[in-house]
């Protein structure tokens, strides 16, 4: 991720997070990036039992009003709020344990018995490693090996 992106980021991000738990959500992730038509700022919320698009439009309202204040964005932006929806990512220790039991997606940074890319039913996340059941096999994955991970919405053909 280029250096603009990461910057905005992380001084977005902490306002964004202090929102989105004042309205008892949970931040999924922020993302930044230019695209065709301009800037896009993203945040995915997410809480037990999803999101509705009353959720996300409070959290758009407040959140458009904070970053106006401390004009952390130097220039035009377009501002979604959206649910993670059914490809939800998982990125940290707490995520895989709150999913365990789903049917996941993971691609490695670093080869794993000369495999990069996983699909299988999360079974264990133990804070440095997490477990996937593919086609009768176990697989341990370390965290810090993640570079991409997320629920696989349509789980289809993921057989423990």
């Amino acid at each position: 991720m280029p250096s603009l992106e990461r910057t905005i980021i992380a001084r977005v991000e902490p306002l964004v997070r202090d929102v989105v738990e004042h309205e008892g959500m949970e931040l999924v992730d922020v993302t930044y990036q230019r695209e065709p038509h301009g800037w896009v700022l993203r945040v995915f919320i997410d809480r037990q039992g999803g999101v509705t698009v009353e959720d996300c439009g409070v959290v758009s309202s407040q959140l458009g009003d904070i970053l106006d204040v401390h004009d952390v964005i130097p220039h035009r932006y377009r501002l979604e709020v959206s649910s993670p929806g059914v490809n939800r990512p998982l990125k940290t220790a707490r995520d895989f344990n709150r999913f365990l039991g789903s049917a996941v997606r993971v691609t490695t940074g670093v080869a794993i018995e000369n495999r990069r890319h996983f699909k299988g039913l999360l079974c264990a996340c133990d804070g440095a490693t997490i477990t996937l059941a593919i086609d009768g096999k176990d697989w341990q994955i370390p965290l810090r090996d993640v570079r991409k991970a997320c629920l696989d919405g349509d789980g289809a053909g993921v057989q423990a």
